[in-house]
């Protein structure tokens, strides 16, 4: 007979705090930090590669040590000829299965995968953040009959993405959107992702496995797929006078209004500040303002609710915006990740560092000491 114990069952692990960090703070109240830096500051006065060298150093960097690593995410972009025939041999699967695959096949070509130490993890994750955007862009464009376009080394991070999705050097102002969204994506505390990837940490599985298993966790609509559902909403609604029709029947039915609310903040999302801004100018140069209007007019119908922590979260203004850079909807998710790999990898080294496994436990309510019957007597 099993010991009974007086347990407390905290679904979904919430609130329940396994760990301290010093990579990120994620504040019911809207405030996010990167090492102790808001995320308003860095949105409009970074760059993902100066955020990433933040994120895996710890410290902001000189001019001389921004250039340093920028060279070396620039020299890190191209894929091995295997990873690319990976690639065209999974063409038909969804972009995130085809980035799971080569992220877990490029462990083959690490002499180092094991190597768990801090400066080996920082190394790989500065590495996979160069090459991520190279698997994602390779698939868009086989898929689509193309050809692979390869890295532009002339071109800034977020520039070469857009870059080697279209085959053609994108507008400025694009390229500075893009990055600030990579920039909003780079870390957000114990998320799903994020705790698999230090569940994976913490059995001593190698960053490539621990990769993996964040990706994987990502792909999950409940985690990753809401900007792709606010695209969806936005397109369901049609025009601005059908937003109220349109999400009062959402709520009579039970359904979530995609890109509002959030497990942690109970204020408005920091990260949608900024793309709410960014999302109505895209969408007014692009000469398609009405996606703005009709989410805007969404947030509208949606206010009454803010006090229930139905605030704008960022994947409301992401998805759009991704849509008017001509992003195909199933790259969402992908670029999510892309923006997320040096908050993954921080976390990793974070997690290395540690001694325990994380092993949460189940209290088992089902039956107990059943009798075992032979197969002959069974009913």
């Amino acid at each position: 007979m099993p010991v009974k114990e007086k347990v407390k069952i905290s679904k979904g692990l919430k609130n329940v705090y396994f760990d301290r960090t010093a990579t990120g703070s994620v504040d019911p109240a809207g405030v996010l930090l990167y090492r102790g830096y808001n995320i308003h500051d860095l949105a409009e006065h970074s760059s993902f590669e100066e955020t990433s060298y933040l994120l895996l150093n710890g410290a902001l960097p000189t001019r001389t040590q921004l250039e340093q690593f920028d060279a070396r995410c620039r020299a890190s972009r191209e894929l091995p000829s295997e990873i690319l025939e990976i690639i065209r041999l999974s063409k038909s699967a969804h972009p995130m299965d085809v980035l799971r695959t080569a992220v877990s096949a490029m462990s083959g070509f690490d002499p180092d995968a094991l190597d768990k130490s801090p400066a080996a993890v920082s190394s790989k994750g500065l590495r996979l953040a160069a090459a991520a955007p190279t698997i994602v862009a390779a698939h868009a464009r086989i898929r689509d009959g193309g050809e692979v376009v390869p890295p532009n080394s002339g071109l800034a991070h977020a520039a070469n993405f857009l870059y080697m999705l279209s085959g053609e050097e994108p507008d400025p102002r694009d390229a500075r959107l893009m990055d600030k969204d990579l920039v909003l994506h780079a870390e957000h505390g114990v998320n799903a992702s994020t705790f698999a990837a230090r569940v994976a940490a913490a059995t001593q599985a190698d960053f490539y496995a621990a990769m993996t298993a964040a990706i994987a966790v990502l792909k999950g609509p409940r985690h990753g797929g809401a900007a792709e559902g606010a695209k969806k909403m936005a397109l369901g609604i049609g025009s601005e006078d059908n937003a109220k029709r349109y999400i009062e029947d959402l709520r009579k039915g039970g359904e979530r209004v995609m890109g509002f609310g959030h497990p942690v903040y109970r204020a408005v999302d920091p990260r949608s500040v900024h793309l709410k801004a960014d999302a109505k100018s895209l969408g007014e140069r692009k000469g398609q303002p009405k996606w703005f209007s009709i989410l805007q007019a969404v947030t509208t119908v949606m206010e009454p609710y803010a006090k229930r922590g139905h605030h704008p979260n960022v994947d409301l203004w992401s998805g759009a915006i991704y849509s008017l850079l001509d992003i195909s909807d199933d790259l969402f998710i992908p670029i999510f990740a892309l923006g997320r790999i040096p908050g993954w990898t921080a976390h990793l080294m974070e997690q290395y560092a540690r001694k325990d496994i994380l092993r949460p436990r189940l209290l088992y309510d089902g039956p107990i000491d059943l009798e075992y019957l032979p197969i002959e007597q069974r009913s």
